[in-house]
Formats: structure tokens, sequence, C-alpha cells
């Protein structure tokens, strides 16, 4: 995954709280698990005027003017800002996906469901816990004008333009495993086989300490079978 270290980006705003997975990618879309295609389904049942399905041309549906995503001061907006409880609901893996391949980098909210937490996390999205008097300042701003942030995941912090650490900003929490793996881009697969050399050291040894365990139902067969003199 890719890793995440620091971020500028317009922020687009999305007032409402209890944001479930099934309204950030509906159920109809969870037939496939290739991590692409989501996308253009982000908000599926907010986005458009009608029910959309996997794989069809999005560009001909027709677009809800009012929601956020599709007013076109927010068109190039890559952090998403929401209310509490965001991610509840099911478990499903594809919203996180959804969000990034729409090009969300990150996603700021006073509270997260914690399974959806892990899940942004494992897939190279940051989520941004702040308070939920900060969040609606920053609510206020991102509806009057176009709001740029800058997400510094190193420092720890939020502040505003493109630079960041200006004098006003937002210090965040997140715990030293979780800031480790996104800084430097690596999920639980990729931490795995960084030990790949004492994994395999472990397994060649098990076989000669153990060599029963390795042992196939064929070959326990083949073993049991009387041999001819």
């Amino acid at each position: 995954m890719a890793e995440f270290v620091r971020h500028s980006g317009l922020v687009v705003p999305l007032d409402r709280i209890n944001v479930d997975t099934d309204l950030i990618i509906p159920k109809q879309f969870l037939k496939s698990i290739q991590r692409t295609g989501f996308g253009v389904h982000l908000f599926d049942s907010l986005r458009y005027l009608d029910e959309g399905v996997l794989g069809q041309d999005c560009s001909q549906r027709e677009l809800n003017s009012t929601f956020p995503l599709n007013e076109p001061r927010y068109r190039d907006a890559s952090i998403l800002l929401s209310g509490a409880n965001f991610g509840c609901g099911s478990s499903r893996e594809h919203a996180a996906w959804a969000l990034l391949e729409y090009g969300f980098r990150c996603v700021i909210a006073p509270s997260f469901s914690d399974i959806f937490y892990n899940n942004c996390v494992n897939n190279g999205l940051l989520p941004v816990v702040l308070a939920e008097a900060e969040v609606a300042v920053l609510m206020q701003r991102a509806a009057a004008t176009p709001l740029r942030l800058c997400v510094d995941l190193a420092a720890r912090c939020v502040s505003v333009g493109e630079e960041g650490a200006t004098p006003e900003h937002w210090d965040f929490e997140i715990d030293d495993f979780r800031r480790d793996c996104l800084l430097r881009g690596v999920d639980d697969i990729a931490l795995s086989l960084e030990q790949e050399e004492a994994i395999r050291a472990f397994e060649a040894r098990r076989l000669r300490e153990a060599p029963w365990l390795y042992a196939t139902p064929a070959s326990s067969a083949a073993a049991s079978v009387p041999q001819r003199s």
C-alpha cells in the first residue's frame, strides 16, 4: 500500500453523523473483491438519483446536484470531513477501497467504527480523530469557502494551508504501531514478509524436528503400503 507521511488537499464536508458502510458503498457492489471499480460508486445512493449496479457506466447517470461530492468546488477534494461514528455498520473492507479509489487519502471525524478504522489503516487511508467542536469549526469553514488542510502524520497534526506547522493547527492521536505502518506503507502481509527469512528458518527446523506434522494424507497412505520383497 502507499505510504502516508504528509498530505495537503482540499476538504469536502459531509455534515452527517453515523455514516455507515452501506452508505459508503452499498451492498450490491460487494460481489467483487478486486479492490477496484468501487470509486465511481462511493456514496452511490447519495450521489446519483437512480440505483446503481456493479460495472455500469456511471457517466450516463443523473447526479444529485445537492450532494457535496457533486459540487464543482469540491471536485478535487482528497480529504473528507464528516460527523461522529463514521464507518459504522458492517465490516466490509470495500468501504475503504471505495474512498481510496475515489481519491481520498484522509478522513477526519470525531469518532470512527473500530473495524472501519483498522480497515482504513490497513489500506493506506488515514483516519483522523478530532474533537467534535474542532470538526464543527472546520465543517463551517469548508462549507463557506474552499478549505485546504495539511495532514502531517509524522507530526500528528492537522493545519490550515499547504505547508503545515502553521499557527492554526489541531493535534490528533494515533498509536505508534499504526502510525509506523502508515508512514512506511506496510500492511499486515508486508509486516509478515519482513520476517520471511526467520519464518523459513523456523519451518525448516520444525520439519527436521517433527516431520510427521508435514505428512500429507497421500504420503501417509503410501508409507503404510507393504513393500514387496
